[in-house]
């Protein structure tokens, strides 16, 4: 599928549930026992439950700028994101995936090194942090190299935070099952495998709380798209069948995107890495709400999400 088809999709699936006030998009709760109306919260000065910060796609390496990729930029961009969202009181925070990028000659000493340095900056913010794997991350590297090295334990995990469900899922697996690692894969071939889908499936039993999920790879495009995870349609099913999925933020496609399916918002973030200056920036605070409706406000790259520029409906 075209970048131009999936815009055109990606704005035919604008409905009453999200739009647009003040320069902000708005997503309105509308599954299960949660609020299906414009709620009062939007109108008023009510402080959200919760608040996330969102960067995705960095791509930080100390290279060469190739196409549209500025590398090296990318630490720069960081460390003024984190210094704004730094201002603001988050309860968390979730790098969505590909933090860092590789040499043309690939080597894992080079990628680990570019991950300490990058997440230097991204230790400096004031908030929990949360990584999502992408493919990028773990190119020549292991999940374990990455994940002992951002002072994590699990590649797919789950917590509780300020009375709602979060949810990180890694798709970095092939098709057959196999870790991405060791310069073993494709990015076009991607999956969450069965033995994570019934750890998700489980996990969303067991929640007591609305939920939002993580995932660096699209789950709302159709399979045969290249950015599409292979078992989207299954991971999908198990979203909307536990009732209790009010949103997924992904990265990966390098643009801003949304679309609603069965009740459950899909919001795709827009890289770091392409584009110069300040302007070329891209960083968003999530703020959700008592009764699961969010509101997004991007910045930089992120305002210019296509759903921005168009009225309310």
């Amino acid at each position: 599928m075209s970048q131009n088809s999936i815009h055109s999709e990606s704005i035919r699936s604008l409905s009453r549930r999200a739009f647009i006030k003040n320069g902000s998009l708005f997503m309105l709760a509308g599954i299960g026992g949660f609020a299906n109306s414009v709620s009062a919260n939007i109108f008023s000065d009510e402080k959200p439950k919760m608040c996330i910060g969102l960067i995705t796609d960095l791509h930080y390496a100390d290279t060469d700028d190739r196409g549209s990729r500025n590398y090296r930029e990318s630490l720069t961009k960081a460390e003024f994101a984190i210094a704004e969202l730094n201002k603001v009181k988050l309860d968390c925070a979730v790098e969505i995936g590909d933090l860092i990028d590789a040499l043309p000659h690939p080597t894992p000493e080079s990628e680990l090194q570019f991950l300490k340095t990058v997440n230097t900056e991204i230790s400096r913010l004031k908030a929990d942090r949360h990584y999502v794997l992408g493919n990028h991350c773990i190119y020549s590297l292991t999940k374990p190299q990455f994940i002992d090295t951002i002072e994590r334990k699990h590649s797919f995990y789950s917590f509780d935070k300020a009375g709602y469900h979060v949810v990180i899922l890694d798709a970095c697996y092939r098709k057959d099952g196999v870790d991405y690692g060791k310069i073993n894969n494709d990015w076009t071939d991607t999956d969450i495998p069965a033995h994570e889908r019934e750890w998700l499936a489980a996990d969303l039993k067991r929640a007591k709380h609305k939920t939002i999920v993580f995932v660096h790879q699209r789950l709302d495009l159709p399979v045969e798209n290249e950015d599409s995870i292979h078992s989207a349609p299954a991971v999908r099913e198990i979203l909307e069948q536990s009732g209790k999925v009010i949103a997924v933020f992904q990265g990966h496609s390098h643009v801003n995107d949304y679309r609603s399916i069965k009740g459950i918002h899909y919001c795709t973030l827009d890289a770091v890495v392409g584009g110069t200056g300040p302007a070329n920036n891209a960083y968003s605070i999530l703020s959700v709400y008592a009764d699961g409706s969010l509101k997004l406000d991007g910045f930089a790259k992120h305002s210019e999400n296509a759903l921005t520029k168009r009225t309310p409906v």
